[in-house]
């Protein structure tokens, strides 16, 4: 199914007609028809819209807004059969996100529901990719630039440590010098590609434990150098 949505309105036959055009668009409707019904469905379950009627038994759909914002950030439109721009505002102040006056075109109501989840997953951070890096005894934490092998912390300079991050976040990718030096010292750096290979003898000797044997930074003979264990 796609969304989830739940309408909340005590006219039946609204709420009838509103779920029918939603579930057109693969949508997945549940309803309630009171204030207090709402609640108690959206404090069990989880949904990507509430479209929620002003006048509500039992609980006014401003009540219901007020206190859904205790425990949810769910978008909200308000359906409200007045005119009265106060009601419009006093929605926004309790926590809706936008409203709709009846009558309403339904076509309006879908286009209002679709344009707030898209900002509304526009919002939602993105998951990270890890960036630790755990290859037998070695953990390289990226995010704290600590380097620990064996459980015993190494310290590296900060050039040594960008080009192990670089290469260990992929490895068996083989890096030219040229490509190495210009990733981790800049385009402009004045130096030549010696300056690379004095660095990774300087890596090899703090964290391998025979660096002419090396078990985390290997050679590409006449290519490069790359990470793996």
């Amino acid at each position: 199914m796609g969304q989830r949505v739940l309408v909340v309105d005590d006219e039946k036959l609204i709420v009838k007609g509103i779920r029918f055009s939603l579930e057109q668009d693969n949508m997945e409707v549940d309803c309630a028809y009171d204030g207090e019904e709402a609640l108690e469905k959206l404090r069990a379950n989880e949904y990507d819209m509430v479209l929620l009627d002003i006048m509500l038994p039992k609980l006014t759909g401003l009540e219901v807004c007020q206190q859904l914002r205790e425990f949810s950030n769910v978008p909200v439109i308000m359906l409200t059969a007045k005119g009265d721009d106060m009601d419009k505002i006093m929605g926004l102040e309790y926590g809706a996100d936008d409203y709709i006056t009846k009558p309403f075109n339904i076509l309006e109501v879908k286009a209002r529901i679709k344009a707030i989840i898209r900002r509304t997953k526009k919002k939602e951070p993105e998951k990270q990719p890890s960036r630790v890096v755990e290859k037998g005894d070695l953990h390289l934490d990226c995010d704290s630039r600590r380097l620990y092998i064996g459980g015993k912390e190494i310290n590296l300079t900060a050039k040594e440590f960008d080009l192990l991050e670089l290469m260990a976040l992929n490895p068996n990718k083989v890096y030219s010098r040229d490509h190495l030096l210009n990733a981790v010292w800049g385009y402009d750096y004045p130096g030549d590609v010696r300056t690379v290979d004095v660095h990774i003898r300087r890596l090899r000797e703090k964290i391998e434990s025979n660096p002419s044997e090396p078990k985390y930074v290997h050679t590409k003979w006449g290519v490069g150098y790359y990470f793996n264990a």
